[in-house]
């Protein structure tokens, strides 16, 4: 008697929605990370003439058209088993909370999103919330290079920033009004070089109290509301301006766990503030005396690299525990035993990048895990407030915060960055 064999039938094979601007350095780390737990990846980007052929090959849309974005991403994906959606920049996480939210998975409420993009809106709810946030004060840019707004000589320190910038761009300490008109001066030209930004976001900045304190990096998932947190980076260098450009990220924290205990505390506030139930988190905060006030919060990881050195503790990526929440599997870190640090190189100054001088030297020494240079011979280089780049990043491991740190000045000392002036010419002198 013959038995006739029929095709065993598979589930449906899970997948990762991936919401990128093209270019994100964030891409990446997650395709690793889904592919680590067997998820297929499905990009949603406006790549759709990249070279690169993930982005190529995935779902094209328009950011700034996202109710048109939307309907595609939905259309597109109708055949797809969708098992999370995740946005990597601040730019896109709006599109995936709406786009998580009718696909019926989880998501934040969509206030989460637009919070973490516009600072404004961000500080109105966490004063409202009763978080503590250094005083600030919404103010038309106008009014400031027009000299129309009085500003009191008491209140001064102030930081002045964008509404709708990240990374520090555009932020500036200001002492007294000669340099608050400066920096007003500085801060519209920024502004009216970004295309993505709204009229409201070009017109309107924050004035802000000036709070004189260490400053701390704060990481974690939120489940179900509640904050879970991951690790504190400290900050060594002291971040006083007039510029706030970062430099170490080193973890654990050196704080007690009285400090720790305020921080996480502050950062649920926080949480609660924006309205976040699910995902990744990112804030920094800084201590005066006692008190802890929440500087800036995002609703997605760590910029940059620096997500590198939470693998020692974690023993997995951070996009990985960003996924892993995501299907139900949380991972609880543990850096008993593990200390890592970042270096972030800092952009020495305007010019053209020529070379960078002394790697091999700096990566023999002891407790130095990798150097990874993000910028080649040949770019120009803008440092902040009107820049956002960095030369790339020094990473260290060892048993003890002290010798990571030691570890990352004695690399960075290393180094000798050389740049060649840069010469623009205008159109006449072009036309000569």
């Amino acid at each position: 008697m013959s038995v006739t064999s029929f095709p065993q039938i598979s589930r449906q094979q899970q997948s990762l929605l991936l919401i990128a601007p093209h270019g994100s350095y964030r891409t990446m780390r997650y395709q690793q990370a889904a592919q680590q737990l067997g998820l297929d990846v499905l990009i949603v980007s406006e790549g759709e003439h990249s070279i690169v052929s993930e982005y190529a090959q995935g779902i094209h849309v328009q950011f700034n058209k996202p109710e048109q974005a939307l309907d595609t991403i939905i259309r597109e994906t109708r055949n797809n088993c969708i098992v999370a959606v995740v946005g990597t920049d601040d730019s896109v996480v709006e599109l995936a909370t709406n786009t998580a939210k009718k696909l019926g998975l989880a998501h934040n409420n969509i206030n989460a999103a637009r919070l973490a993009r516009r600072k404004d809106l961000a500080r109105n709810a966490l004063k409202a919330n009763n978080t503590p946030i250094p005083a600030y004060k919404l103010i038309g840019l106008n009014k400031l290079l027009q000299q129309t707004e009085v500003i009191s000589a008491n209140d001064f320190p102030l930081v002045i920033k964008p509404v709708a910038l990240s990374a520090s761009r555009g932020v500036i300490r200001v002492n007294n009004p000669a340099e608050l008109s400066e920096a007003a001066i500085r801060l519209e030209q920024i502004l009216q070089q970004q295309d993505d930004l709204e009229s409201f976001e070009k017109q309107n900045v924050l004035l802000e109290e000036y709070i004189h304190g260490d400053e701390v990096a704060v990481e974690g998932v939120v489940e179900n509301g509640r904050f879970k947190l991951l690790t504190i980076f400290d900050k060594p260098d002291p971040l006083h301006g007039p510029y706030f450009e970062e430099t170490y990220y080193i973890t654990p924290t050196r704080l007690s766990a009285v400090q720790i205990k305020k921080i996480t505390g502050v950062v649920q506030s926080a949480c609660e503030a924006y309205g976040i139930q699910t995902g990744p988190v990112h804030a920094e905060c800084r201590m005066r005396e006692q008190a802890v006030y929440l500087i800036e919060m995002a609703a997605r990881t760590i910029g940059g690299l620096c997500s590198d050195i939470l693998e020692y503790g974690l023993g997995c990526s951070l996009e990985e525990v960003v996924l892993r929440q995501a299907l139900g599997q949380p991972v609880k870190p543990d850096f008993t035993n593990t200390a890592a640090g970042v270096l972030m190189i800092p952009v020495p100054q305007k010019g053209i990048l020529k070379r960078i001088e002394g790697l091999l030297e700096a990566g023999k020494v002891k407790y130095i895990e990798d150097i990874n240079i993000q910028l080649r011979d040949g770019y120009e280089l803008i440092p902040l407030p009107e820049g956002n780049s960095y030369l790339g990043f020094i990473f260290a491991k060892a048993d003890n915060v002290e010798k990571v740190e030691q570890a990352l000045r004695q690399a960075y000392a290393c180094l000798n960055v050389v740049v060649a002036p840069l010469w623009k010419l205008d159109n006449k002198q072009a036309l000569n």
